[in-house]
This record gives C-alpha cells, structure tokens and sequence, in this order.
C-alpha cells in the first residue's frame, strides 16, 4: 500500500524559504512514476503547483506560471522523498500542499503540462504553509 507523508510546512514571512519533504512508503517514487505537488486552499480547487518523472535517462519537471522561478521540485530516489524547495514566498503561496504519486505497477509518466489531481492515485496528508506580509 502506498503512503506518503509530507512534512517542512510552517509559518515564514513574505521573501522566505521552505522546503517540503515527501517521503513514500510500501512505493517506490523514482520507479518510472510521475510526481506531483499541489497546494489548496478553502473553498477552491486542488492546484498544480511542479511534477517530476524520471525514466533512468532524464528527468521532467514542470511547473505552475504562478511558481516558475521560485519553486524547485527534486528527488532523491536513494530516500525515496521528493522535496519541493520554494523560495521567495508571497502571501499567495499560503495553502495546505500536497504531493501525490500515481501509485500504479506500470510506467505512468507526466502527462503535458501539468496534470488535474484526478490522474494521481495515492496522496498524503498535507501540511500547512503560511506565508504572512
């Protein structure tokens, strides 16, 4: 059974950093899987923010209009954990993120773009980001 767990949210002022950690278990990330980070906030829709998919020749990552330049998805396959390192914060980036994996036993590579939170089939629980002004 997949699990994930993401951990490193907290409270930073607008300008700071954070790196959120995705570590799997009983799954192994790096195995030819897209992986993705979304955030949400009350009352509006899962968003996109970076996917990753590596198939053993090159890696793919993609990102959100809104996160380009400030944020940078990563994995380390020896840890099985994705990290989402987000630089210059702004008050907008405030939300629960989440990172998802597709969980299948076949190849399953990102599709263009980035993917609605309906392709993913195994999420964490979330941790809490705030960024204040």
């Amino acid at each position: 059974q997949v699990q994930l767990v993401e951990s490193g949210g907290g409270s930073v002022q607008a300008g700071g950093s954070l790196r959120l950690s995705c570590q799997a278990s009983g799954y192994t990330l790096s195995r030819q899987s897209c992986v993705g980070w979304f955030r949400q906030v009350p009352g509006k829709e899962r968003e996109g923010v970076a996917t990753i998919y590596r198939n053993g020749i090159a890696i793919y990552v993609t990102y959100a209009d809104s996160v380009k330049g400030r944020f940078t998805i990563s994995q380390d396959a020896a840890k099985n954990t994705v990290y989402l390192q987000m630089n210059s914060l702004k008050p907008e980036d405030t939300a629960m993120y989440y990172c998802a994996t597709v969980g299948s036993a076949s190849v399953s590579p990102c599709p263009p773009g980035l993917p609605s939170a309906g392709f993913f089939g195994a999420w964490g629980q979330g941790t809490q980001v705030t960024v204040s002004s």
